[in-house]
């Protein structure tokens, strides 16, 4: 995943057309923008003599422009903006008739956009080291650092000296809609345009910016230290399943053990069984506190019954209170995981009054963030999940495992060419190859060089990425100005790297070269980057799908193709469930926005069940499963699942682009200095088609055709 810590760019409702500007450097059409329905009374004579005054000076081909400028700054001026006599010697002295000085103010923004964007991200990135590295204990202090928002002033500052007013006097807002049907036709600087005005579309207050900013690193922090001790949990007869040491994260590293344990049928299936209760236990809140991340505690998760354990493979002393003679509290953590998604909510809709043409996070998630109506984006997972091709996939994968299918089967890897490796055997593998976070660093040219990088790229990509070891997961966090460098974050245990660490390690490669392509090479810094976070995730996978072919293991043929395109769709379907859910629970918190956590603990569970029961429990066979509700995405992220399943319907079209032109590195080059344009506009230069499922569902149905027509494997 990556992680973003600049504001949103955003827009405002009462963008209703397009303007002219004069001279070669722009052309968008026009159409009149109506005046703000909160304006003071002079505001709208005002603007209108503004505007005739101006087009006899400017010309006429300047009005329509001018009607849309002034619109657009009347729409966000408050009264300690000034008053009519101001507000008019603004727009006199504010407005760009000549296309020079247009020119040279929009350049002028572009710089101002990077430098302040860039450092800002340098600061926050410093200030959160503590809690985002594996780096020590986190002191009270650093949840403060880590939860200042250094930026949150910015906004305020450049509407108080006019510069926001005067890139909105000038520039266009648009909509989605509009950028849907016109933005094919646009220029490279229309587009630039587009993207600079909406940086100061809404006049967000420091204090929200500073809350959202709070609650994200406290959701953060809570999640970062979820983990589970395998060793100290038990099955029904108390015995011990898991190796010594072995520390797993919720949800990522409980739903990799799962996959992992598909290499060893026989011991790995009453490991499964054990971990999906674990993960059961913490969707419905049921699971000791005295469990989370504490191995002086053996927990047996079907029974639910924590007592002292009198192994210790830690390396530190218990706590007091916590030797084997104790009493260890089986009482259940207190709805802790709800609670932190209710107070990212809380946060969320501290901006929603500012924000009147999209005045709900799922909307602004939606419209502004992805640019992809949310009822479309439904639409696109329903219609992966309704697809008559996810009964024959899951029979396929009844019959590779010889037995009836179970819940956590939904994480079945099997297709993919890892599933003839063990756990272990990848793991030394790894640790072999990877010691240290040094050893991965110097690695990065011959990792890009296995993906068709030329030597010049993979240097100049390795000298602008850094490594670091995370405290959770991992993630990418990208450079927002030309000096500085992306952020590569994945987990490295005291003995070095696991194939669990190299495998985020190889995604989160991916995240880093594309934010270097889109930054360095793309020819407006307000184009920079991607679409929506859905399309880095999607580049992100085409790396993460050769982890194994970069350390060579495999070589892929006709069969392994058609397995590893079984695999997207399997996991596709997964996560679009899993999508469905983090959507659904952010509707049930705007519809009842006064939820306790027990609540929205009940109805969480409530609406996991129903999305399994609609789209897995008739292809499983089990009813009222909760296992979609298990991601930490859900507590942290402020609806990010619905990027992962789009990002596997994009990498797969991505990808089968690539494969078509043979070879990985010069079309993701190509692809990624396309940068923040419109998700379907990005694809059809990409591949030449909109982002949908049709690819993936066809390229499902010639793979199952295929591996029917192939000879077995002896």
């Amino acid at each position: 995943m990556t992680l973003t810590l600049t504001p949103s760019l955003l827009l405002i409702a009462f963008a209703a057309g397009l303007i002219v500007l004069p001279g070669a450097t722009s052309a968008h059409a026009a159409s009149p923008a109506p005046a703000s329905p909160q304006a003071p009374g002079w505001m709208t004579s005002s603007q209108a003599t503004l505007e005739k005054e101006l087009a006899a000076k400017y010309g006429e081909p300047s009005r329509e422009r001018l009607r849309r400028g002034l619109a657009q700054v009347a729409g966000l001026w408050r009264a300690e903006d000034g008053d009519q006599a101001a507000f008019e010697r603004f727009a006199r002295e504010n407005f760009y008739g000549d296309p020079a000085v247009l020119d040279a103010f929009f350049a002028r923004m572009e710089f101002m956009a990077e430098s302040l964007d860039g450092h800002m991200l340098e600061v926050s990135r410093d200030l959160r080291k503590q809690n985002d590295l594996a780096l020590g204990p986190i002191q009270p202090f650093d949840d403060v650092m880590a939860g200042w928002d250094p930026s949150a002033h910015v906004t305020d500052d450049l509407f108080d000296n006019k510069l926001a007013f005067t890139v909105l006097l000038n520039f266009p807002l648009t909509t989605l809609r509009q950028r849907l049907a016109e933005g094919d036709g646009w220029t490279r600087r229309q587009w630039a345009e587009t993207r600079l005005a909406e940086r100061y579309s809404k006049r967000i207050p420091a204090e929200v910016n500073l809350a959202i900013s709070q609650a994200r690193a406290d959701a953060a922090k809570y999640i970062a230290q979820y983990n589970i001790w395998m060793h100290h949990v038990l099955n029904e007869k108390g015995e011990r399943l898991f190796p010594a040491k072995l520390r797993l994260l919720s949800h990522w590293n409980l739903r990799d053990e799962i996959k992992a344990q598909y290499a060893d049928p026989k011991a790995g299936l009453p490991r499964q069984r054990l971990v999906q209760k674990v993960m059961e236990r913490i969707v419905t809140q049921t699971i000791p506190a005295a469990v989370v991340d504490s191995p002086f505690v053996d927990w047996d998760p079907v029974r639910n019954e924590v007592k002292p354990s009198p192994v210790n493979d830690s390396g530190s002393p218990p706590p007091a209170g916590t030797g084997a003679a104790s009493v260890v509290s089986s009482a259940r953590e207190p709805d802790t995981r709800y609670a932190t998604l209710l107070l990212t909510f809380q946060a969320s809709r501290k901006e929603d009054p500012y924000s009147p043409s999209a005045p709900t996070l799922i909307a602004r998630g939606f419209d502004e963030i992805r640019q992809i109506p949310e009822e479309r984006v439904r639409k696109i997972f329903e219609d992966v999940l309704s697809s008559p091709l996810m009964g024959e996939v899951a029979r396929l994968v009844e019959r590779r495992l010889g037995r009836k299918l179970e819940p956590f089967d939904i994480w079945y890897n099997g297709f993919r060419a890892r599933s003839a490796y063990s756990e272990s055997q990848l793991d030394e593998a790894v640790r072999k190859r990877y010691p240290t976070v040094e050893a991965y660093q110097k690695d990065i040219p011959r990792l890009l060089a296995g993906l068709g990088f030329s030597p010049d790229k993979a240097a100049f990509l390795e000298a602008n990425i850094v490594v670091d070891p995370a405290r959770g997961s991992g993630h990418a966090l990208g450079a927002q100005w030309r000096g500085d460098k992306a952020h590569l974050r994945t987990r490295f245990e005291k003995d070095g790297m696991n194939y669990k660490g190299y495998n985020i390690a190889v995604h989160e490669m991916g995240h880093t070269v594309e934010q270097n392509f889109s930054l360095h090479e793309v020819d407006h810094y307000t184009l920079s980057g991607v679409p929506n976070t859905a399309f880095t995730e999607a580049l992100a996978f085409v790396f993460q799908g050769h982890d194994l072919e970069l350390l060579g293991m495999t070589k892929p043929d006709a069969e392994s193709r058609a397995l590893d395109t079984l695999d997207t769709y399997w996991g596709t379907c997964e996560i679009a469930g899993v999508a469905l859910v983090d959507m659904a629970v952010w509707r049930y918190m705007y519809d009842h926005p006064s939820t306790t956590p027990g609540e929205l603990r009940e109805a969480t569970v409530a609406i996991a069940k129903d999305v399994w029961n609609r789209y897995f429990a008739p292809h499983i066979g089990v009813k009222d499963v909760v296992l979609l509700g298990i991601y930490s995405h859900m507590i942290d992220s402020f609806l990010y699942l619905p990027d992962y399943p789009l990002g596997h319907l994009i990498a797969f079209q991505v990808e089968q682009q690539m494969e078509k032109a043979g070879a990985i590195g010069p079309e993701f080059e190509r692809m990624a200095v396309t940068g923040n344009v419109t998700p379907d506009l990005w694809m059809k230069k990409a591949t030449g088609a909109p982002v949908g499922p049709e690819a993936l569902l066809t390229a499902t149905r010639r793979a199952l055709d295929q591996l029917g027509r192939l000879p077995k494997k002896s």
